[in-house]
């Protein structure tokens, strides 16, 4: 039966994406929904969810779809340029800064090795994975800070630095100030409780 572009993966298909199997090369290819990231049926990198999965006839049809080439099995010889690939890396930083985020499951997202992720990411942005997604969170912190009146705790469990004292640490070799000082110099002057108008 010919493949359909964006079918779920029949049991055969799944069967050989979880193997690894080079027979099916060339005949398919699958793309994973959550990375948008599309390999040959023998990438070597963990297996994906199933319901995360579909399957395209050509390469050509999965890069229509909106999806990348994985860097580690490069499917139908398609590499995307390291530019392009580390923006969509900080991309993805951006997105989920509050959450848990490792070079570790980063380069596994990605389906490279740690090494080659730090070293191509340092390359084009001059800063370390590590560096930006700090430089993120230290962003959205100020934001908070300036915007709302949650604990200075909070507002670091909120960026993703949950230890109230790493994140005054952070910010203050980040902003040049404490967390406290930064609010207080930024921070909107609160409108009258009565609603009165002062001149």
């Amino acid at each position: 039966m010919a493949v359909q572009p964006n079918e779920t993966p029949s049991d055969a298909q799944w069967t050989a994406i979880v193997d690894c199997d080079a027979s099916h090369d060339g005949k398919y290819y699958y793309s994973v929904s959550t990375t948008r990231i599309f390999c040959r049926p023998s990438c070597k990198s963990r297996a994906p969810k199933r319901e995360h999965v579909r399957v395209f006839k050509t390469a050509a049809e999965a890069a229509q779809a909106g999806f990348r080439p994985c860097k580690r099995c490069k499917p139908d010889g398609l590499r995307l340029p390291d530019e392009e690939w580390v923006d969509a890396i900080a991309e993805s930083i951006r997105a989920h800064y509050p959450e848990r985020i490792t070079l570790d499951a980063l380069a596994e997202q990605q389906h490279v090795s740690p090494y080659h992720l730090q070293r191509t990411f340092k390359r084009v942005r001059g800063q370390s994975p590590a560096d930006y997604l700090l430089r993120v969170r230290i962003e959205a912190a100020k934001t908070l800070l300036r915007e709302s009146a949650a604990a200075i705790a909070a507002v670091g469990g909120e960026v993703g630095m949950p230890n109230a004292a790493h994140f005054a640490t952070a910010f203050q070799k980040a902003a040049g100030c404490t967390p406290t000082q930064y609010r207080l110099a930024h921070r909107a002057p609160n409108p009258s409780k009565d609603g009165d108008v002062h001149e």
